[in-house]
């Protein structure tokens, strides 16, 4: 009875608990030795690594190794390599870090349900962008947002050109308050929600509907109103997101 017992509690393992545990490849060894001395601050932003030779020596493995592992670094950001010239470590930037998920947000993005996640992640990242420009805009950038106003406004109707000036016109937003991750995120959402702008622009009231959101924006952020702002933007968005669905035929 008690051994029924302790086969019956007893956990069952899974087929993963049978799979034999990979080890390392040596070029991907060589590229954590060689990240672990970037992230302990050995090598810093626009120092020379060094040369294909001395890390061959350093590690003890052959060139196609050091080359490997050289290509694996340089895909993932944290060096720069040009031709002639010895690798160097690479000054990350906001763009470059955002770019970096483009792969993965495409994948997510083919489920509806994240296609919702991230209109909802636009909608707070642009509304509060739209807050601080409206607290911080200046002359000048207030001449410019207006100068992409007009530039959407010329091209009503058009809907290559008017997309390209919608584009336009968020960026200058998100320029606004001179915060380059503003502006990565802004582009790298840009891209991901592309599909959402071409559907919305084929309901024949969308280039209205979008440029009167537009000169509410401007208004309330030449005005310096960062509530007024906000709740414009969040006003548009939200029409945004509803036309999109309702064009691509799925429930809200």
């Amino acid at each position: 009875m008690a051994s029924a017992r302790a086969t019956e509690i007893a956990p069952v393992e899974s087929r993963a608990d049978h799979a034999p545990i990979r080890t390392r490849r040596l070029h991907e060894e060589v590229a954590a030795r060689i990240e672990a001395t970037i992230n302990a601050g050995a090598l810093g932003p626009g120092d020379s690594l060094p040369s294909e030779r001395e890390l061959m020596g350093r590690y003890g493995v052959g060139r196609p190794a050091v080359r490997e592992a050289l290509l694996s670094l340089q895909q993932r950001g944290l060096i720069e390599r040009r031709n002639g010239e010895r690798a160097r470590v690479a000054s990350p930037s906001a763009a470059d870090v955002v770019s970096q998920m483009t792969l993965p947000v495409r994948r997510m993005l083919a489920r509806p349900e994240n296609v919702r996640h991230f209109q909802e992640a636009r909608w707070l990242f642009e509304t509060g962008v739209t807050r601080q420009a409206a607290l911080r805009a200046t002359p000048e950038q207030i001449a410019t947002l207006e100068a992409a106003l007009e530039a959407n406004r010329a091209v009503l109707g058009d809907p290559v050109e008017f997309a390209r000036t919608d584009v336009l016109f968020h960026l200058r937003l998100a320029e606004i308050p001179n915060n380059p991750i503003f502006t990565a995120l802004h582009e790298a959402l840009v891209g991901w929600l592309t599909e959402q702008r071409r559907v919305t622009l084929t309901s024949p009231k969308a280039f209205q509907v979008a440029f009167a959101a537009h000169e509410r924006i401007f208004r309330a952020v030449a005005a310096h109103e960062p509530d007024e702002a906000a709740q414009a933007m969040a006003d548009h968005l939200t029409e945004v997101a509803g036309l999109y669905w309702n064009k691509a035929g799925r429930k809200r």
